[in-house]
């Protein structure tokens, strides 16, 4: 960190004098430690160090606390931090590169913004911020409109052509958003094994290519690379949870939970996330304990103030599998996890639609079914289609009906396709015009509000690990 005595006043100097004089350096603030606690996944200690610099200057606080009002994803925190951004912008480059790759997923974002967004990283990158790169690909990936002269993949191509590794993760983020990533393993275990000493997101990408190729060997030794980067600091625990996930999905391959779970166990008592991770394996693969054990890794999620821990403590009483049913205490946990879990709002919209409280609440149920279906939550226009065309508990809506069914036809739900041929058979032709034209309407508002979580992955910090955005 620069020095950032230069942007004190000289009150505030004496001040500080003052204190060191006064208490020498104990229980002042420290960067070294907030990083440290932040990496590890202690955000409360974190922000605690980092607020108290930045109320001094120091603008290298002042972006860390920032990042971790992004990570929130809090609507009213994005808009702190951006402001905190522009702030610290004036003199700090990373601050510049910060807000570049905020803005460049930001929901709602004008074309202004984009474009801004773009000068911002194009500065960051001539600066010497190379991982600028990637948050720009995805600036032009997702935004052809805003930026019609820029062929992404040319630009990916002349990166890659003047030797910048961030390139060759860039062409991997490409192929994954033109869904033609299994086509090109081959090169994408290249780049990434090329990358892999600077760069441990490849760690990930890596992982994901041997498991789909159900490549055990390969697998294993990176796992034991993995393992011994880990234990010398060079690769932070983040990371190790990021493998153990791939691992763990049967969706990418053959799974090796048990080799997942060995490595969040080694992980977690110094990064909670990881305690949620587990909870979530165990309930992929019942095999591999009982209730007292998933209850352990969720109080100890719990403890640690992890949203997801609450989430899937509220799922688990709402299907009534591992613990007896209990729609209340299901509410209870969901309600907590729903300030930044998209799926806690599809369970609260389902224990209101189909009246576990003793009643339907019809208008609850579609706030948060609405709420969940806009963020991405499968299932989530289905079940408001279920709604407005049964009419459990309120008038059948059969505009309403068909617009949600078609929006959940449009995300592949297999159970919507039966519904959707009802409904447009029922639908009265002078119905049927001003049931599109609200269709168009809700398109638009989440082409305006999708974020593409690629992306999100994609911002990576300096340091090689995932930034909050």
């Amino acid at each position: 960190m620069g020095s950032p005595l230069r942007t004190l006043s000289t009150p505030t100097l004496l001040s500080l004098a003052i204190a060191f004089a006064l208490t020498g350096c104990a229980g002042l603030p420290d960067q070294r430690l907030a990083n440290e606690a932040l990496k590890n996944g202690d955000t409360a200690l974190a922000e605690q160090n980092y607020r108290q610099l930045a109320d001094l200057g120091y603008s290298d606080a002042q972006v860390g606390l920032a990042d971790i009002q992004v990570e929130s994803r809090d609507p009213a925190l994005l808009k702190q931090a951006e402001a905190t951004y522009r702030a610290a912008a004036e003199t700090s480059p990373r601050a510049q590169s910060r807000l570049g790759r905020l803005l460049a997923a930001k929901p709602y974002a004008t074309e202004a913004e984009h474009k801004e967004a773009e000068q911002l990283l194009e500065k960051a990158f001539a600066n010497g911020d190379t991982s600028s790169l990637t948050p720009l690909a995805m600036l032009y990936l997702q935004y052809p409109h805003t930026f019609p002269n820029v062929n992404a993949q040319q630009k990916i191509s002349e990166w890659r052509a003047a030797g910048y590794p961030e390139a060759g993760l860039a062409q991997v983020l490409l192929y994954r958003t033109q869904g033609t990533y299994d086509q090109h393993l081959d090169e994408v275990e290249t780049i990434c094994k090329t990358a892999l000493n600077t760069t441990d997101i490849c760690y990930v990408e890596l992982a994901t290519v041997y498991q789909k190729r159900g490549q055990t060997e390969q697998q294993a030794a990176l796992i034991k690379q993995l393992q011994s980067a880990y234990a010398i600091g060079t690769v932070g625990a983040q990371r190790v949870d990021s493998v153990a996930r791939v691992l763990g999905d049967a969706e990418i391959g053959t799974p090796d939970e048990k080799t997942a779970q060995q490595l969040l166990e080694q992980v977690a008592p110094g990064y909670p996330i990881s305690w949620v991770t587990l909870a979530k394996l165990l309930y992929d693969f019942p095999d591999l304990g009982d209730v007292d054990k998933m209850m352990e890794y969720l109080d100890n999620g719990r403890a640690a103030d992890q949203p997801r821990a609450e989430l899937l403590l509220g799922k688990l009483y709402y299907e009534g599998k591992w613990v007896p049913a209990d729609s209340k205490k299901a509410e209870e946990h969901l309600k907590k996890a729903a300030g930044t879990e998209i799926a806690a709002h599809y369970y609260l919209g389902q224990i209101y639609r189909r009246g576990y409280l003793g009643q339907v609440y019809p208008q609850k149920a579609v706030d948060e079914l609405l709420i969940a279906a806009r963020g991405g939550q499968n299932s989530a226009d289905y079940a408001i289609a279920q709604l407005y065309s049964q009419g459990k508990g309120t008038i059948p809506n059969p505009v309403n009906a068909w617009v949600f069914s078609q929006l959940a036809l449009k995300q592949g739900t297999p159970q919507a396709t039966d519904l959707a041929q009802q409904l447009s058979a029922a639908l009265p032709p002078e119905k049927l015009a001003a049931a599109q034209r609200l269709l168009e309407q809700e398109q638009k508002v989440r082409g305006a509000s999708s974020q593409n979580a690629l992306a999100m992955q994609a911002l990576q910090k300096e340091d090689g690990e995932d930034a909050p955005l």
